[in-house]
């Protein structure tokens, strides 16, 4: 395998539609009880199978045993009550209804292993699992008991820990946590949220990653973004203390924003994921729209350290675009590395 401009998905796959409706963020289980276990892993191994279909280098599980990329594994965790719902504000941008904590979270068992297994038994390429992060999962609930956002991140920065050991020990390569969060709560980025992010992924021997993006292309996302100027500068503020940490890469949104790419600068000597895919419509880019977004990166990141990514999951995009557009970044990568090779760029 080459080892210049590795591809990969940031997170989420669209779902067959025998597990959950098509083309609907976080919509439920069609199943339930061991039906829905033995779904959920064909549909991972379908997943696995349209990636290397499509010749991306590194596998995700494209989230196949998720509901929802945060809450999916906190419903696993003592300490939360999801009868008891309560409806928050998520981001400063729209209302959920979310779980309560009511007492001392706690992980009395592993939640991914089974299915990362499972993954990894059906790829030989490298395996990246992504968790939510520690600021991102207090920003997904209401909390009743500690009534502290920083209590709360550290003690989930603890149990992300020991789901991350034992990610590792089945097998994954690498762990990826989702912290969309660290572009909106700036001051608690600074104070404790890339410390919380490091306890995380304390004592890792695999590679890690902190992905945050603008999020789906949902209406509630789409209208923040129209509040945000000509320029995207919210790295600004967590792309020097990243740089800094001891997380491997950092992971951002690139193709179709108004993200400067000159940020990239910020991050260096760390390894990047850049967004070369727009999650956020059905147009499928042309690989040549790919090859364009990697060659202004290369202006700021080295080519060994640039991994071409989708700027964020594709969950609620019809299951051919989701392919093609996965297609397409393959390719455009496969010709600037060509260009490399050739010492072209």
């Amino acid at each position: 395998m080459h080892s210049l401009l590795r591809t990969t998905l940031v997170g989420s796959l669209p779902k067959p539609t025998w597990l959950a409706e098509p083309e609907v963020l976080w919509a439920p289980w069609k199943l339930s009880g061991a039906e829905l276990a033995e779904a959920q892993h064909d549909a991972l191994h379908l997943a696995a199978d349209a990636q290397a279909h499509a010749g991306l280098d590194i596998v995700v599980d494209g989230e196949q045993t998720r509901q929802h990329f945060v809450t999916t594994f906190i419903e696993h965790l003592g300490g939360v009550d999801f009868e008891n719902r309560e409806t928050v504000r998520i981001r400063d941008r729209y209302d959920a209804s979310v779980p309560t904590v009511v007492g001392p979270v706690t992980r009395e068992r592993p939640v991914f292993v089974d299915a990362a297994r499972a993954l990894r038994a059906r790829t030989d390429r490298p395996v990246k699992w992504a968790l939510p992060g520690p600021m991102t999962m207090i920003d997904t609930l209401a909390d009743r008991y500690y009534h502290s956002r920083e209590e709360l991140a550290w003690e989930f920065a603890r149990i992300l820990n020991e789901e991350a050991r034992d990610l590792e020990a089945a097998g994954v390569d690498i762990v990826q946590f989702d912290e969309p969060a660290f572009n909106v709560f700036f001051d608690d980025v600074r104070n404790w949220g890339v410390k919380t992010l490091e306890r995380a992924a304390e004592g890792l021997r695999c590679e890690t990653v902190v992905h945050i993006c603008y999020g789906y292309g949902i209406k509630a996302n789409t209208d923040w973004k129209a509040t945000l100027g000509t320029e995207w500068r919210q790295y600004e503020e967590s792309f020097p203390l990243l740089q800094q940490s001891t997380i491997d890469i950092v992971s951002l949104e690139c193709h179709n924003s108004h993200v400067p790419v000159d940020l990239i600068a910020l991050l260096a000597g760390k390894k990047v994921m850049v967004g070369a895919i727009d999650v956020a419509t059905e147009t499928v880019e042309t690989p040549e729209e790919v090859a364009a977004t990697l060659r202004r990166a290369l202006g700021f990141v080295a080519p060994d350290k640039l991994y071409p990514s989708t700027n964020c999951g594709m969950a609620p995009l019809p299951r051919g675009v989701a392919e093609a557009k996965a297609a397409a970044l393959t390719e455009g990568a496969r010709i600037v590395r060509e260009e490399l090779l050739a010492g072209k760029v």
